[in-house]
């Protein structure tokens, strides 16, 4: 074991006039040894009382500046440097800070002055920011600093400002807007990546979660879906982080392995119906600014996967050679379209080389939509300036309108085929709640949202002791029908028979 090095008198025995400053001793020990035992803080010379270092061990590794790395063994973090550093340059000296570069002093924008040196100095004073070099004016100051915590970017801490989780997003993509060197770039998102990278291992370690792909999948979807945009509804970050967790596990290169929401939710303790709400608000409503896609295999599979990712950028390049090349020929011959051995041809090519081959007829159900969204896209380019381009344009112009007709027929067929099963299954167990949520689903789906009401009216008298789950699924349905106020009264009557119910706040958000 290499000899300990303490810190000197002047830190360990300040004058009269200062206070002994515990935090910055155990994080000067830290920041000198490799790690620190506990008997290391209570021999001599420190000898700090068990209480003591209890208390202030606690409240550094609360705030990431310390971690357990075993039973009585203590490292700092790379955030416990960082406050070392603060610390120490605000004994004496005066604390040195660090400013924005010329490149976006350059511009003023107060607000991104701002978010720098919060991020980078760890905190700042309002006196930083009306000081050479920044010499930000009080007016602007005060305009720019109210508008950043109205924003939850930065917030007030004991009279110095601080950045908020919301903020280091916020400052990554600002970052971008400069022309900085690569390398600059690469550094600041380094630190947001390392920082989340962290809080995963913990999560993966609590949950047992060994898959790789799903740890891959689902550190992508932590890092471009942030907390803080539903924080205000969702108070409980782990429940965010499960909801991430079963998108990421339900990828269809995952298939056959699945797990279901109920399954799920029983698995990693998160109430079915916040996570139902959740999925449906990042993958149906759009919640956050990433394309999810989803495509279903009877009776209850739903599988997810992001735009741009590896295996969607290889489907839309499979997807786009065949509709141009179709195109070319039906043009230079004189042929309609045929959607059914368009489909046919795509299948075959994904299916060999992205999909299981059972879940072809799932993609067959999904790839209408999936083409009409590619053509979209295509069409609303604001540059289809080049020669190459408008020829894409051409031709795209006529997909949604060919695939639609085909997509509507298709779709009323296995409407009408999927009802008539569920239905014959009822008919033999008629208090089976899961059947009804089934039809419902099916109902919900094909957008039969007036049949949904009158089927959830249905359970209601059949089902009156889940009367708080259907009351919430139907006040669901009427937000998707842009019936708002419908659904908030429905709510409000629900909170005032469980005013402990805090999930009943996510439908009113």
């Amino acid at each position: 074991m290499p000899k300990i090095k303490y810190p000197p008198e002047a830190i360990l025995n300040p004058s009269a006039l200062e206070k002994k400053d515990f935090e910055h001793i155990i994080l000067w020990m830290l920041f000198n040894n490799e790690e620190c035992e506990w008997s290391g803080f209570t021999q001599e010379p420190l000898a700090l009382r068990l209480s003591t270092l209890s208390k202030y061990l606690s409240l550094l590794k609360g705030r990431n500046y310390v971690e357990n790395i075993s039973r009585g063994h203590y490292r700092i973090t790379s955030e416990g440097r960082k406050r070392y550093l603060e610390l120490s340059t605000s004994r004496g000296k005066g604390r040195k800070l660090s400013y924005p570069p010329a490149v976006i002093r350059r511009r003023r924008n107060y607000d991104h002055w701002i978010l720098w040196m919060v991020y980078n100095n760890n905190h700042c004073k309002w006196a930083d920011f009306l000081a050479e070099p920044l010499s930000i004016n009080q007016s602007s100051l005060s305009k720019n600093i109210n508008i950043l915590k109205e924003k939850n970017l930065i917030i007030k801490d004991n009279k110095v400002y601080r950045i908020t989780r919301s903020g280091k997003v916020e400052y990554s993509r600002i970052l971008k807007g400069y022309n900085l060197d690569r390398q600059s770039i690469l550094d600041e998102e380094s630190k947001r990546i390392e920082e989340v990278t962290k809080k995963t291992i913990k999560f993966f370690e609590k949950y047992n979660i060994k898959n790789e792909d799903t740890q891959f999948r689902f550190l992508a979807n932590v890092l471009k879906l942030d907390y803080s945009r539903v924080e205000s509804m969702l108070k409980n970050e782990e429940d965010f982080d499960k909801i991430l967790l079963f998108i990421s596990t339900n990828h269809p290169d995952q298939y056959p392995s699945y797990i279901s929401q109920e399954k799920f939710s029983n698995k990693y303790q998160i109430k079915e119906s916040k996570l139902e709400y959740y999925i449906d608000e990042i993958v149906e409503n759009n919640i956050f600014p990433i394309k999810f896609f989803k495509f279903s295999m009877p009776p209850d599979m739903d599988f997810y996967f992001q735009e741009n990712e590896r295996l969607e950028i290889i489907l839309r390049a499979i997807t786009e050679d065949h509709i141009t090349r179709l195109t070319y020929l039906n043009k230079l011959f004189s042929r309609t379209l045929d959607i059914s051995s368009t489909l046919d041809l795509i299948l075959d090519d994904i299916c060999k080389t992205l999909f299981e081959e059972d879940l072809r007829d799932s993609l067959r159900d999904f790839l209408p939509n999936y083409i009409n969204y590619l053509a979209y896209k295509i069409e609303t380019k604001r540059d289809l300036i080049e020669s190459y381009n408008k020829l894409e344009g051409i031709i795209w112009q006529n997909i949604p309108t060919i695939f639609q007709s085909k997509s509507d027929d298709t779709l009323e067929n296995q409407f009408d085929e999927q009802i008539q099963k569920i239905d014959k299954e009822i008919d033999v167990s008629p208090n089976n709640l899961d059947l009804y949520n089934s039809k419902l689903k099916i109902l919900i789906y094909f957008n039969q949202y007036d049949e949904a009401l009158k089927l959830l009216d249905v359970m209601l008298e059949i089902f009156s002791e889940s009367e708080k789950d259907i009351q919430m699924k139907k006040a669901s349905v009427l937000k998707t029908m842009k019936k708002v106020e419908a659904g908030l009264d429905i709510i409000n009557e629900l909170q005032e028979k469980y005013p402990d119910d805090d999930d009943l706040v996510n439908y009113k958000a």
